[in-house]
């Protein structure tokens, strides 16, 4: 597969009483503006707390070194922390250290679930990253170039300005009739239900 770059974004999803969500947003107000000291202040107490949009901010504090010394085993272990609260963008950027063997072995099939539960969640480059899984025929799944045009389809959608290009590539190489299920999949499938691992007409064995 050809080498992804993943992007780490932050989202402002808040589940927790409105005080310590404005202390969230304070801290990644403080972050964008470069102020990783305040930054700091107002999230470590809440990643602590559970905050799944803090541990995930951490983790990316952890991960680049600001604010904190660069650390890969704890951005990945406050990533996981969210991750396993459902956050997508921590998902995907679990799935994506499993898939470098960055501070964790190198696991391929580790990556493809965490991907996948991101991906679920309609988010757009966990979804490119698992057309390309499918598409190049990675261990734990069937090549189909129907799922993956179908991927690759969502995740132009949700604003991947890699996926369309992924997607004509593949076009190439597909039958009408493949590219007529892969379509009706897209129109189908629905954010926060399970994603088709096989395709009628565009899979062979893994």
């Amino acid at each position: 597969m050809k080498k992804h770059l993943f992007a780490i974004a932050l989202a402002c999803a808040c589940s927790l009483p409105l005080g310590a969500a404005a202390g969230f947003v304070e801290g990644a107000n403080a972050y964008n503006a470069k102020n990783y000291a305040l930054a700091l202040k107002e999230v470590l107490p809440l990643a602590t707390a559970g905050h799944a949009d803090a541990q995930h901010l951490l983790g990316v504090m952890h991960y680049v070194g600001r604010g904190v010394a660069r650390d890969f085993k704890l951005a990945l272990q406050w990533h996981r922390k969210a991750a396993q609260q459902g956050k997508a963008d921590a998902q995907y950027v679990v799935g994506a250290m499993y898939y470098t063997g960055n501070a964790v072995p190198k696991d391929q099939m580790q990556a493809l679930q965490w991907f996948r539960k991101a991906a679920e969640k309609g988010h757009a480059d966990a979804q490119h990253t698992l057309g390309l899984m499918y598409c190049y025929r990675m261990p734990g799944v069937r090549h189909d170039v129907v799922i993956a045009y179908m991927l690759y389809n969502l995740s132009a959608a949700n604003g991947n300005k890699h996926a369309l290009a992924q997607r004509s590539a593949i076009t190439r190489r597909m039958t009408q009739e493949q590219i007529d299920e892969a379509q009706s999949l897209s129109r189908t499938w629905k954010p926060g239900t399970p994603l088709p691992t096989k395709s009628l007409t565009g899979g062979d064995s893994a």
